[in-house]
């Protein structure tokens, strides 16, 4: 489940980041205007003569804002990964632990370090 978030959050990250990239080269800058006195005709396009303007800035900013969040939310996932063992040996299944009140096969109780601490 991790992974498959992690993969979805990536993806729309790369996909939101290359289309802010397209926004922000597709926008005129401040003295493009200029260019309309000189036959440029931007007042014919799809958005009027200041539409565009607005609609790829307001996109450019949502767009934005969405690649700030999945930016969050990836270093959120990635530092909650639990941690990978260090050795093979960490990761293999543990032995089931001995009981502490077996008797060896040799009939004697377990010596262990309580009984050593009692004075005889």
């Amino acid at each position: 489940m991790n992974n498959f978030m992690f993969s979805m959050v990536l993806t729309v990250h790369v996909i939101v980041g290359l289309s802010v990239i397209g926004l922000v080269l597709m926008q005129h800058g401040k003295g493009a205007d200029m260019g309309a006195a000189f036959g440029s005709g931007s007042s014919g396009s799809l958005f009027g003569s200041s539409g565009s303007a607005n609609f790829l800035s307001r996109t450019t900013a949502v767009l934005a804002t969405v690649f700030f969040l999945t930016s969050l939310g990836l270093s959120y996932i990635a530092s909650n990964k639990p941690a990978a063992p260090s050795s093979v040996m960490e990761s293999a299944v543990p032995a089931a632990p001995q009981a502490a009140d077996q008797v060896p096969a040799n009939g004697q109780p377990a010596d262990d370090s309580r009984s050593q601490a009692i004075p005889k």
